[in-house]
């Protein structure tokens, strides 16, 4: 080995990790946190009760084609809609948590 090619082998080689900042967060950051949370609460809430109030068979959709009354009506289809409000309740959750991190490491 020549005496050039060791300096160039030794100068390559990294002593440990490097160090990485922590992320820095924004106020936009937070308010579009908070605004997702807030979306994804009230739609998943509208999803879960409105398929099963009164309001569900009198709306524009249930009369607009008459022959899909009785899909409309389904407990099946309702439940679908429902499961749906619980899944913005799910996402709506698992964002409050992962709201936490803005407050790590202040």
């Amino acid at each position: 080995m020549m005496p050039h090619e060791r300096d160039i082998a030794s100068s390559t080689t990294a002593p440990g990790p490097v160090p990485v900042a922590p992320p820095e967060w924004r106020w936009y950051h937070k308010f579009s946190a908070v605004l997702l949370i807030v979306l994804c609460l009230e739609i998943g809430l509208f999803l879960l009760a409105f398929p099963w109030s009164e309001y569900w068979q009198n709306n524009y959709a249930a009369t607009l084609v008459p022959q899909w009354r009785r899909y409309w009506m389904n407990p099946y289809l309702r439940g679908a809609v429902s499961g749906m409000g619980v899944a913005n309740l799910y996402l709506s959750l698992a964002e409050i948590f992962r709201l936490r991190r803005f407050a790590r490491g202040r």
